[in-house]
C-alpha cells in the first residue's frame, strides 16, 4: 500500500501522507486521528501549516470529512502521540522507508534537472546555429519527447495538467528525464552533422523509443 504521496509530479513537490492512511495502518478510527491533529495542531504547525482536503461522498450518502495532509515531520510527530501498539510500530517503520524512498527519488530528479539544463541549451543552440526557422523548435521538442518516452510534449502537458509557462521537465520522473536528455544530445549531434528535420526523424524512428512511459490519455467521444 502506498503511504506517501505527491500533489503532482513537479520536481520540488513535498511528499506527504494523510490522516486517512495513518488511521487505516495504525488501526485507529479516522475520527480519533483528526481529533489528535486538532489537539496538537500548534505543535504540528511548527513543521509547516497543516492542510486538508474534503472527502468525497459516495453514492450520495454520508457526510464529508476532513482528510489532513501531513509532511514527514508532522506525520512522525503525530505518530508519537499514538499508543505504541504492534500495528503502530509496523506502520512507523514502513512510513519511514517510504518517505526516505520518495525523498531520494525527488533528490535524484532535482540533481538530474540541474545536469539537463545545459544539455537543453546545447540543443537550442544547435537548432539556432543550423539556421532552422523558429517553428522548428517546437517540432524538435515534440520529436524528442515522442521518440524518447512515446508521447509528445503537448500530450504530457495535458495529461499531467501542467499549466502554460511551467517547464514540462519539472514534472517528469527520473527515468523520463534521462530518456529526454539522452535524446536531446542525440538530436543535437545529428543537427551538427548536417541532417535536416526529416532525416533526423527517420533516424530516431528507426531506433525506437528509449523509455516507454505510461500515460492515460483521455478518451475522445464522437
Amino acid at each position: 500500500m502506498d503511504l506517501v504521496f505527491l500533489e503532482s509530479l513537479k520536481v520540488d513537490e513535498v511528499p506527504f501522507t494523510t490522516s486517512e492512511v495513518i488511521a487505516d495502518r495504525a488501526e485507529v478510527e479516522h475520527r480519533a486521528v483528526r481529533q489528535l491533529i486538532r489537539k496538537y495542531e500548534d505543535d504540528l504547525n511548527e513543521f509547516g501549516k497543516t492542510t486538508f482536503e474534503m472527502s468525497k461522498i459516495t453514492k450520495g450518502r454520508g457526510r464529508k470529512s476532513k482528510i489532513y495532509h501531513l509532511n514527514e515531520e508532522q506525520a512522525t510527530l503525530l505518530i508519537t502521540y499514538l499508543d505504541n501498539t504492534e500495528p503502530v510500530r509496523q506502520f512507523k517503520k514502513e512510513l519511514v522507508k517510504q518517505f526516505f524512498a520518495m525523498k531520494q527519488e525527488q533528490l535524484s530528479r532535482q540533481m538530474l534537472r540541474g545536469v539537463g539544463k545545459p544539455l537543453r541549451k546545447n540543443l537550442t543552440d544547435a537548432i539556432k546555429e543550423a539556421g532552422f526557422s523558429h517553428h522548428f523548435y517546437k517540432h524538435f521538442t515534440n520529436l524528442c519527447y515522442k521518440s524518447a518516452i512515446g508521447f509528445n510534449a503537448s500530450q504530457v502537458r495535458k495529461v499531467r495538467d501542467i499549466k502554460r509557462g511551467k517547464n514540462i521537465l519539472d514534472y517528469l520522473t527520473k527515468k523520463e528525464q534521462e530518456a529526454i536528455y539522452k535524446r536531446e544530445q542525440q538530436i543535437a549531434t545529428l543537427i551538427e552533422l548536417g541532417l535536416d528535420y526529416e532525416q533526423i526523424k527517420s533516424v530516431l524512428n528507426d531506433g525506437g523509443i528509449i523509455y516507454q512511459t505510461t500515460l492515460k490519455m483521455p478518451q475522445i467521444s464522437y
